[in-house]
């Protein structure tokens, strides 16, 4: 009787484990993964970034420090200072600003105006043998 005992508390014991293990990959991890994401956002802030707060305030930064940021936020142009922890998301980054730009320009670039366009699908209509 007594191996029949040792057996169930063999099997609670491994569903206990199989618990906490299941517990740790689906909640504790994927937080502490978040976590580090959002400390990573955190620390490179840079001048130009636009923010929005915790708070739900919308700003441009405009300086930085070693624990806190200055944001102008309105069409007054009103700046003052709050920590960097108070930050909840990065709207625009002021490299993807930059990169963006030079897509634009690239873009504009590809768009031909009209009268070359029309140029151009002219020589495409030209068979080769003529030109």
């Amino acid at each position: 009787m007594s191996n029949g005992g040792g057996n169930a508390f063999a099997m609670q014991l491994i569903i206990l484990v199989v618990f906490i293990g299941a517990m740790y990959f689906l909640l504790i991890r994927p937080q502490k993964k978040k976590e580090k994401t959002i400390q990573q956002m955190r620390n490179t802030l840079q001048v130009g970034d636009e923010i929005i707060t915790i708070g739900g305030i919308c700003g441009k930064i405009v300086k930085t420090k070693e624990d806190s940021i200055v944001i102008q936020v309105g069409a007054d142009k009103v700046k003052f200072e709050m920590m960097r922890w108070s930050v909840s998301s990065v709207v625009s980054s002021s490299k993807s600003a930059g990169k963006s730009a030079v897509a634009e320009d690239e873009e504009e670039k590809k768009v031909k105006p009209k009268r070359l366009r029309k140029a151009a699908d002219v020589e495409e209509q030209i068979p080769e043998d003529e030109k």
